[in-house]
């Protein structure tokens, strides 16, 4: 299992479809994930360090967890079942929570937790975006990361990575 950061949200025309866009922290595989609109919002939001006027639903949830007296440890993005991604918040107590992996991202920002892959998932649905020298320190966010992304977003469509 490795752990991956979050590099951005992109809109895909013409179906206005978000994708979440993780990358390793420790290699160049990046994990596309096709997400829907009120959890690409949220994730964005907190990227941009935008303060809602009320919570919002994953807010409520990251106040839910501390006032249960609880506290999530990371999350885990374990499995890809016919083109569906699987994850699981990993909560104190060994307790653990089967959710989808907008919501687990969109809170382990607001948590400040790690965010895991499996290696199979990884596998199975990595992408390597070649890179034109990578003189940066690793795990630093560049432009030219998303850029690359961008291109290549452009040239496939969610069903390409469904399961056959």
């Amino acid at each position: 299992m490795g752990e991956v950061r979050v590099i951005g949200i992109r809109v895909e025309p013409p179906q206005n479809q978000p994708v979440l866009l993780l990358r390793e922290s420790n290699g160049d595989r990046y994990l596309p994930i096709w997400i829907g609109q009120s959890e690409a919002a949220a994730i964005a939001l907190e990227q941009q360090g935008v303060e809602p006027l009320r919570p919002m639903t994953h807010d409520l949830f990251r106040d839910v967890i501390a006032a249960l007296g609880h506290s999530l440890k990371e999350v885990r993005i374990v499995d890809l079942q016919e083109g569906t991604f699987y994850a699981d918040l990993i909560f104190d107590r060994d307790i653990k929570v089967s959710a989808r992996p907008s919501d687990s991202v969109a809170i382990a920002l607001r948590v400040g937790v790690p965010i895991y892959v499996e290696e199979a998932v990884l596998a199975e649905a990595g992408l390597l975006i070649p890179d034109e020298g990578d003189d940066e320190a690793p795990g630093a966010v560049r432009e030219d990361e998303v850029e690359k992304f961008k291109e290549f977003l452009d040239s496939v469509s969610p069903d390409d990575f469904k399961a056959t």
